[in-house]
């Protein structure tokens, strides 16, 4: 069971990241459609949430894990579109502080030192 769960979370990890660099190669072999325009920054968030899910399916390692990769890529990329102002609606520089008020929580939760059980 282990070794099909580090597969699964490297092969999702392994497409996550290949939206991420190259969104409209993965659309026209996955679907046999060309991404463009605003498709390929949705596909980008796509792949950084299959990322983080690659990460946080790890044996090993937690949902918290996860949870934070994906907060703190989102925030980086949400925030380079906004800077960019190629795609810039209403909600998402909201979207930017947000997940970034996410990722410090979820840093700041991650760095706690954990209780051990036998201290209890």
């Amino acid at each position: 069971m282990k070794k099909l769960l580090y597969f699964t979370a490297v092969a999702g990890a392994a497409t996550g990241l290949a939206l991420l660099i190259v969104p409209s190669l993965v659309g026209r072999l996955l679907l046999s459609a060309e991404l463009t325009g605003v498709s390929i920054s949705v596909a980008r968030v796509a792949g950084i949430a299959l990322i983080a899910s690659g990460v946080g399916c790890l044996p090993g390692t937690t949902a918290l894990c996860g949870m934070l990769t994906y907060s703190a890529l989102v925030t980086i990329y949400l925030g380079a579109v906004a800077i960019r102002g190629e795609w810039v609606g209403p909600l998402l520089w909201p979207a930017v502080v947000l997940h970034f008020i996410l990722t410090l929580l979820l840093a700041r939760q991650w760095l706690k030192p954990q209780d051990s059980p036998a201290g209890k």
